[in-house]
């Protein structure tokens, strides 16, 4: 696992010693240590999916795109998994654009949402979304998200008969 962490750092010229200090450290941060030498099939999917944002992080780009990431994921690793994301767009101050179909998830883990139109997409209109709680957990907690989920639910494009 760490040389697929490393990769990146690798092809940009980072010193090796270097890149693995900063891959350890981010490891540790993600709670993957001790899982260094790990083989990707030994992984389980929640750990893989750690793994692919490390690697994205570990880049240190400004906007971070994500698509889909947690859907193939059991409802508690995503979850987790949402948990970490947060954190880790606050700790390293990253500009996330997140491709989902789950409202529930997009709100919990939202500053804004842009809901786009049927085929040929446009964009259909705005939310932004005013939730600071610390957690996913905690903003489907917060008084206001029940709103904002039937205010989203309403602008799909649904074909009833």
């Amino acid at each position: 696992m760490l040389g697929n962490v490393l990769l990146g750092l690798e092809t940009r010229g980072v010193d090796r010693d270097e890149a693995e200090d900063k891959a350890r450290e981010y490891l540790k941060g993600f709670g993957l240590a001790g899982f260094e030498n790990a083989y990707p099939k030994t992984l389980s999917g929640g750990m893989r999916q750690r793994v692919a944002l490390i690697r994205t992080l570990i880049m240190d780009p400004d906007i971070v795109l994500l698509d889909e990431p947690f859907s193939a994921l059991d409802y508690q690793t995503r979850l987790y998994l949402e948990g970490v994301l947060k954190d880790a767009v606050e700790t390293y101050n990253k500009t996330v654009i997140l491709v989902t179909h789950d409202i529930d998830e997009a709100v919990a883990l939202s500053k804004r949402i842009v809901v786009l139109s049927g085929r040929p997409a446009r964009v259909k209109v705005v939310h932004d979304i005013d939730i600071s709680a610390t957690s996913p957990i905690a903003a489907r907690s917060d008084s206001r998200f029940s709103g904002y989920f039937h205010s989203l639910c309403a602008e799909l494009d649904i074909q009833t008969e």
